[in-house]
This record gives structure tokens, C-alpha cells and sequence, in this order.
């Protein structure tokens, strides 16, 4: 079925996130007497009375001293992710060259901060990043630019979640060409699920466009893209979504409770936390499995000598807070300091694990904003 597009959806996120502006400016919230948390709280909460965004539940277990902690540590990484942004607009990895991965989850990170393209301190850095990742999709709609990666569907996962984030809040000039983009990227997303695979991997995703198995990383992200588009108007069909859903559940491990890398496979609180992020995206919500998944991640709390500690850090903290409830207010704070220590002066986080060293700093940096700005609310996608 081929992707249809419904532009009239597009405009809510950018009116509702440029009225926010208009209230107090966000270049100028560091310097207001609440903090940018406190602000966005109330603000969105008006709005949400309004019947023009969700509602906003604050923690029982409110700490102003690390929530000051968390917007600063936030102003302080979107301030060293521009000084990072290459003159075509791309953000590098370490390895691998211009990305549209890390270029994807730049972008992300400063919509997570609350800032739109076109407005305010980072608004060129935005569109510019979008102009440099248009330009390099393929012709059979991949997101991949001419990085050097095993694993291209990662990439293009990552870049169509953020194309459908920023689409009804582009400049008017890129705004045709992001519609095209996206709905190009979710048809080979589509059509990668579609590619025949043995039952066990029916439903997932791997690192090509024809993988013939399919593993729960780069199926998180297709996932997290498929639900980002049709939650703007995209026409994605039900049953890729249910059986996506089917393909998760298969990688529950039953006897601790965590997800596994594929059918078959050990648990670990990275993983864990990934599966609970794919399913609860779905409408899968406080499921068996993603209780189940929640109380592994209690008892075995996110450090520094996890592999992939910032993928995990991302996933953990999306995770618990999609959950929500006892889960969220037992590993909030866990979970930011675990992030919140890591950070240099300077603003960014600096991988130290082998594949995610290969990645790079501007990778870690905004997998951790993503993380502790989970509560600010701005990116749809993470919503409750």
C-alpha cells in the first residue's frame, strides 16, 4: 500500500511549541526566575486544558536542585552539539564521517530542548542540518548520505523519526521536501519489513532493506519512525505495526523478564530497556511484558560499565518514563545522576565503549539529552 501524506495535521507541534515562544522566549528562559522544567510545565499544561497538547504530570518527588541540574546540563550540550554542526550542515562521527544519524539525533536534541528551526539560537543550525540530510537520500528513498556503516537501516530508522518530528515545523522552503522525504523513508521501512523472512524474524527489521533475519535494535528505531509518521498522517498500515508488536514480544525473555537481541537470546538492561520503549510506542502500555521488562532495569540499575551505556541511558530513561507510575519515580533520579556524572565541563558526554567510541561524542551527547529531557515534553514521540 503506498504511503499517503495529510499535510493539515503538521502544524499543531510548531503552533503550539512557537506560542510557547511567543509567551517567554527561549533564548531567555535561563535567566527566568522558574526553570525552563517549571515553565514548560505550566505552559503546556494550559495549553493541554485547551484541548491543544497533553497534559503534563510532575513528579511526586520534585527536586528542584536536580531538575536546575538537568537544564543546565541541557543549555550546556545543545551549546557544544552547535559548535559541533560542520559547515554542509552534517554532524560527524568519530569513525564514520558525516552522518545522518548523528546529524537525525543533533536536530532531535535541540527539538527536545524546545527550540524550532528558523527561531532563536539554534534555529539555523536546524534547518541547515535538515537541508544536508534531505540531500542525501537515495533514490529508492534510504537515508544513509555515503557514511561507511554496516548497518544503514540504523541510519535511516533514526533520520525518518526525526523527519517526522520536524516536518509541520520546517521553513516553508524545505517543507514540500520533507513531506516527500519522509513519505518516500517510510515506504522502504515498510517494504524492508515486507521483505521475506523466516517466521522467527517475521515483523522486524535488520541492517539492510532485503536483511533476510531481524534483531531488536534496529527494529526499535524503525518502530519508533513507523509511529512518529502516522501519528502526523502517514498511512501506515495497522498490520505492519501488529506485527512489529508480535516480532518484540517474541524477544521477551521469560524466565528475568528482559528482551533479548533476537529470538532466542539473553537479556541485558540495555536491551531491556529497548523492548519496553518499542512496545510502549505501540500503545503497549504497562503491559506483562513491559512491567516485567521495568523491574529488571530496578534491580539491576543503568552504570557507566554497561555496555553501550549510551544507548542504554537512552532507551532506560525513555523506557521507564513511558511506563511511568511507581517504575518512573523508583529510577528517575538513578537515572539522571547516572547521566548528569558523566557529563565534561565542556558539555558533551565522551563514549568510552568501543563501538560507541567509533560513534562519537556528538552520538553520546545527544542520546543523553534526549534522556534528560524526557520530561520537558516537546518531542511527540515521547509522550506519554
Amino acid at each position: 500500500m503506498p504511503v499517503s501524506f495529510q499535510p493539515a495535521i503538521y502544524h499543531l507541534t510548531r503552533w503550539t511549541m512557537t506560542s510557547m515562544n511567543q509567551l517567554c522566549p527561549f533564548e531567555d528562559l535561563g535567566s527566568h526566575p522558574d526553570s525552563r522544567r517549571r515553565f514548560m510545565f505550566r505552559a503546556i499544561g494550559g495549553l493541554a486544558a485547551a484541548g491543544l497538547a497533553p497534559a503534563i504530570v510532575l513528579s511526586a518527588a520534585e527536586d528542584d536542585e536536580l531538575n536546575e541540574k538537568l537544564d543546565a546540563s541541557i543549555r550546556g550540550a545543545l551549546s557544544w552539539l552547535a559548535s559541533e554542526q560542520q559547515v554542509s550542515g552534517a554532524w560527524t562521527t568519530s569513525d564514520f564521517g558525516d552522518s545522518t544519524a548523528t546529524t537525525a539525533l543533533a536536530i532531535m536534541s535541540f527539538l527536545a530542548g524546545g527550540h524550532v528551526p528558523e527561531e532563536g539560537p539554534y534555529g539555523q543550525h536546524m534547518t541547515r542540518g535538515v537541508g544536508w540530510l534531505l540531500s542525501q537520500q537515495h533514490a529508492n528513498g534510504l537515508l544513509v548520505g555515503k557514511e561507511r556503516s554496516h548497518g544503514p537501516m540504523y541510519s535511516h530508522g533514526i533520520a525518518t523519526l526525526m523527519l517526522a518530528e520536524i516536518s509541520g515545523m520546517v521553513d516553508p522552503t524545505q517543507s514540500e521536501k520533507c513531506r516527500e522525504a519522509l513519505q518516500r523513508a517510510i515506504q522502504l521501512i515498510i517494504n524492508a519489513q515486507n521483505h521475506p523472512k523466516p517466521a522467527e524474524h517475521d515483523g522486524g527489521w535488520r541492517y539492510q532493506p532485503t536483511s533476510g533475519d531481524s534483531d531488536l535494535s534496529v527494529s526499535a528505531w524503525q518502530l519508533l519512525a513507523l509511529r512518529a509518521a502516522k501519528d502526523i498522517g502517514c498511512d501506515v498500515p495497522a498490520e505492519n505495526i501488529d506485527r512489529a508488536i508480535a516480532y518484540i514480544r517474541r524477544l521477551h525473555v521469560k524466565h528475568d523478564g528482559g528482551f533479548g537481541y533476537m529470538v532466542g537470546h539473553g537479556s541485558s538492561v540495555t536491551r531491556s530497556g529497548t523492548g519496553i520503549v518499542a512496545l510502549e510506542v505501540c500503545g503497549e502500555h504497562r503491559t506483562a511484558e513491559t512491567l516485567a521488562a521495568a523491574s529488571l532495569i530496578l534491580s539491576r540499575p543503568l552504570t557507566r560499565g554497561e555496555q553501550y551505556f549510551y544507548y542504554g541511558a537512552y532507551y532506560c530513561t525513555v523506557g521507564m518514563f513511558k511506563v511511568g507510575g511507581e517504575e518512573w519515580r523508583q529510577s528517575r533520579e538513578s537515572l539522571y545522576r547516572t547521566i548528569l556524572d558523566l557529563q565534561n565541563p565542556a558539555g558533551y558526554w565522551n563514549p568510552e565503549d568501543g563501538t560507541e567510541r567509533q560513534a562519537g561524542k556528538v552520538y553520546s551527547t545527544s542520546l543523553s539529552v534526549l534522556a534528560l529531557a524526557i520530561e520537558y515534553g516537546y518531542l511527540p514521540i515521547y509522550q506519554r
